[in-house]
């Protein structure tokens, strides 16, 4: 009797040994399973009556087979009207968004929303503040800006590995200088608040390029963002973003729209896709950026 209590004892506690080392080796499998995501920042141009056969009622379908056909997992897009966004909603059922109208923080006027797969990610949390002295204050214009701009924030979950980073998205000032710097500021320290040393990404059209003193408040700060463009292992596609429907003489067009990241993300891959011609439809006035992230 005394044997095989010894020997159901050694099973037992063999048992529950084997069932830890799993538990570890399991835990271990999925906190070092990357996070590997197909980003994209994409200004899809707002729904404006004088853009004639550019108009978004000829565009929409084109722009969700688009995303469809580039399997995208999230997708900061900026100029999206509400009937846009229904637009969108409806033809992207596969994916969730958060965001409101920059006027009156519901539905007036232009959102900046972030488009995600909802089978893949959870949001955490997720809010929307103004470029302005007064960040929590609906429809306020900041510093020297000429309109009311905001950034959209998510703090999201991948279910994959339970890994939790930051999306930011955002439309800079076209006119205000300081309220381009300002701004850079203090999506800097939001994000420093929101997530503090996590992985953040931030998209948007900056109305800017490189050159600019935007673009080099976000690069050089003691809390660094990296412009993934230029930290992707392999670039294909266009080396500008803004055409205005191809109108643009190629020796005029920029790079104004952006994909920044923290340090700890690796880019892959960055992809400009090359705007449309009259036969083939344009996307927007903006061609996407596109990139390839792990972290």
């Amino acid at each position: 009797m005394t044997r095989h209590l010894q020997t159901a004892k050694k099973f037992v506690l063999n048992a529950f040994a084997a069932f830890i080392t799993l538990t570890i080796f399991s835990c271990s499998s999925v906190k070092d399973n990357p996070s590997e995501i197909t980003y994209a920042t994409f200004n899809i141009r707002l729904d404006h009556s004088g853009d004639s056969l550019n108009n978004w009622k000829y565009r929409k379908d084109t722009v969700a087979s688009f995303i469809h056909a580039q399997d995208l997992d999230i997708i900061g897009m900026q100029e999206v009207l509400h009937n846009q966004l229904e637009d969108l909603k409806a033809r992207l059922p596969e994916y969730a968004e958060v965001g409101v109208g920059r006027e009156d923080g519901k539905t007036k006027g232009e959102y900046a929303p972030i488009f995600f797969k909802k089978d893949r990610f959870e949001i955490l949390d997720n809010n929307t503040f103004w470029l302005s002295q007064y960040p929590d204050s609906v429809g306020f214009i900041g510093w020297d800006g000429a309109c009311t701009r905001i950034a959209t924030w998510a703090k999201i979950k991948d279910k994959k590995n339970g890994k939790i980073f930051m999306a930011v998205n955002t439309h800079f000032d076209h006119v205000g200088t300081e309220a381009r710097r300002k701004g850079a500021l203090l999506i800097i320290e939001k994000i420093k608040e929101i997530v503090g040393d996590r992985p953040a990404i931030l998209t948007g059209d900056f109305n800017v390029n490189e050159l600019s003193e935007a673009y080099k408040t976000l690069t050089t700060n003691s809390f660094v963002l990296k412009d993934t463009h230029k930290e992707a292992e392999n670039t294909s596609g266009v080396n500008y973003s803004y055409h205005n429907f191809g109108r643009l003489n190629p020796d005029s067009r920029d790079k104004i729209d952006f994909i920044f990241i923290t340090p700890q993300i690796k880019v892959k891959s960055s992809y400009i896709p090359k705007e449309g011609t009259k036969s083939d439809k344009h996307l927007s006035d903006h061609n996407p950026v596109i990139v390839k992230l792990s972290f």
